[in-house]
């Protein structure tokens, strides 16, 4: 039916747990196959499936795709009328639904219509929403404990692409899973290729990123604030690039025309917050790219997962500088919460800002979190372009005596950039106004730059022998500084370089890099067929294939459907859907 000719992974022992009638939590990463370990079972087991999923804005999509298969799916949201509504009650009640689409505030509404129809299993999707102190928190989610007390009987599969040890507690915990079977693949998204720039100017590197290596392709780019979101996606736009803004104050219309039209046309590049993404199944992002450092490691692999779910080469993007880290460190000083979250908060914040720093592998950093072991990857920033460390203890310790003779001789406290103006013996208004240019360190840092010194401010910050206090974000020393400037502790940094990864060859657009030039033409033409037949249904192109599947057909050029069938993706219903044409296509193209 899906056109696979194998299950991956733990796919075959998950579907086999919950098809006899056992719970399971699943932590399996975007594009790993979740959906399968639940759709399987559901068209097995008597009755209906029922899918908890937290954004009614994509159930649509994901009925179409169902469709599309031969299956029986429907969704119950707020997005329908009363006449709509009851048209699929009424079909769940007579049993002819295999997969119907609740989101979770709609359950109690929903339970006593559960009650009188035949449920094979409940699939609670984006588990990891459970989670108080995770990145994508929904209360709603708190309240699903009642399925294991209402309808105890019927097997409940919890779904996540990502999880700490801690995170997987939490979701066994509130959602009652204590015999549930909890099942553990590799978070490793080889196909990704993730890398973290200096920051300089960050729209202007990324356009570089969006021209040379994804140009007309489709993209997510993440920014803290709304106000950013929207002079981004306007500044992009300006340059050619077709982007859309993505933010909670936008009017609902507005938010659903643009996701409909970053799910549905093609080469759309989505500027957002993080209200946007949970749950996207468009397979081809070929980036994800962030503008503003992640507040937790957790947040930052869903959000880069959101990239190449079709399995073919993408790009995780994030430029990070000396403003980030002192910005979020005020966040949490500033924020809501007690000393208890806010450790929570700034120990996320260390995991992500040492992600950033690192020396050693990006993906073996990304996968020690979720406590996997790995070799280098060699398809990261830190892989194709090793930085260079370097005994940083000397400057450091520079930095460090400016910040002390300021504090003690005169009570004065300031930002990196009037540090830095210091060390470099800059005769600025405010060094002259405050007699800055009498201090002892004034000019004894001109070995380094601007550039360089903000990078030993950032990650001394990261190591935690700065903080930042107040409101206009001051350095000040932490406890541990003092074994730096007395000798006791060496401090290695890491050298500030201009690096932008490596980029994949020339090609064309949005075609694998595995395809010669012949291939290449033959996989345009597919997908111009299926933008029309995508546009005919009104349905997302990757509806109909995706491209991983129109690669598969360009490189095989099948010549009848037997083997058209062979091609990964290519299933009964689609074959008889579209097999004769995609032969006259392939035929056509000689």
């Amino acid at each position: 039916m899906w056109g696979y000719e194998a299950f991956r992974g733990e796919q075959a022992e998950i579907i086999e747990t919950v098809t006899r009638g056992d719970d399971a939590l699943v932590l399996m990463p975007t594009g790993g196959g979740k959906s399968l370990c639940y759709q399987v079972p559901a068209l097995v087991r008597e009755g209906t499936g029922v899918v908890i999923s937290p954004l009614i804005a994509l159930m649509h999509d994901q009925v179409d795709a169902l469709e599309q298969l031969g299956v029986r799916a429907a969704f119950l949201n707020s997005t329908q009328s009363v006449h709509e509504r009851r048209a699929v009650e009424r079909r769940l009640l007579v049993g002819d639904l295999d997969l119907l689409y609740l989101a979770p505030e709609r359950l109690p509404a929903a339970a006593d219509l559960l009650d009188k129809a035949s449920v094979a299993l409940f699939a609670i999707d984006e588990a990891h929403c459970v989670a108080q102190w995770g990145h994508d928190f929904r209360p709603d989610y708190l309240r699903l404990s009642v399925l294991h007390e209402r309808w105890p009987d019927v097997p409940r599969i919890a779904l996540t692409a990502t999880a700490t040890e801690e995170t997987r507690e939490e979701i066994v915990r509130n959602l009652e899973l204590g015999d549930a079977r909890v099942f553990v693949s590799s978070f490793d998204r080889p196909n990704i290729q993730y890398r973290i720039a200096p920051k300089q100017a960050a729209r202007d590197q990324l356009l570089q990123l969006i021209q040379t290596e994804h140009p007309g392709e489709a993209g997510i780019v993440y920014c803290l604030s709304r106000a950013s979101v929207e002079r981004t996606a306007e500044w992009l736009t300006g340059k050619g690039v077709s982007a859309l803004p993505y933010h909670a104050g936008l009017p609902a219309e507005t938010r659903s025309r643009h996701q409909a039209r970053f799910l549905r046309e093609e080469g759309v590049v989505m500027v957002a917050t993080i209200a946007f993404g949970m749950g996207i199944d468009k397979p081809d992002v070929r980036f994800v790219a962030h503008l503003d450092l992640p507040k937790s490691i957790e947040g930052y692999y869903q959000e880069t997962g959101r990239a190449g779910r079709d399995g073919l080469p993408s790009t995780a993007w994030l430029a990070y500088g000396l403003q980030d880290v002192v910005q979020q460190r005020r966040m949490i000083a500033d924020g809501e919460g007690d000393r208890q979250r806010k450790r929570a908060q700034s120990l996320h914040l260390d995991a992500m800002l040492a992600l950033c720093e690192t020396v050693r592998c990006r993906r073996q950093q990304l996968l020690g979190y979720f406590s996997e072991a790995s070799e280098p990857c060699g398809n990261c920033d830190t892989c194709l372009t090793p930085p260079e460390a370097f005994d940083g203890t000397v400057l450091a310790q520079k930095l460090m005596s400016t910040i002390v003779r300021l504090q003690r001789e005169r009570g004065q406290q300031f930002g990196a950039g009037h540090l830095v103006d210091i060390l470099l013996g800059r005769e600025t208004e405010r060094t002259v106004r405050f007699r800055h240019t009498e201090l002892s360190t004034f000019g004894i840092g001109t070995e380094v730059g601007d550039q360089e010194w903000r990078g030993v401010v950032r990650q001394l910050l990261a190591q935690g022998l700065l903080k930042v206090q107040g409101e206009y974000g001051v350095l000040a020393l932490t406890e541990t500084a003092g074994e730096v400037l007395s000798g006791r502790r060496q401090v290695q940094l890491r050298r500030e370089t201009e690096r932008v990864g490596a980029p994949r060859r020339t090609r064309a657009k949005g075609a694998p890099t595995e395809l010669d030039a012949p291939q290449q033409e033959l996989f345009q033409q597919l997908r111009a067929w299926r933008a029309g037949v995508a546009k005919e249904q009104g349905v997302p192109a990757y509806v109909v294939f995706n491209d991983a599947t129109l690669a598969g057909i360009a490189r095989t050029r099948p010549a009848d459907e037997s083997q058209l069938r062979g091609v990964v993706g290519v299933g009964d219903a689609k074959l008889e859907r579209y097999g004769t044409a995609i032969l006259e296509v392939v035929g056509a193209a000689g």
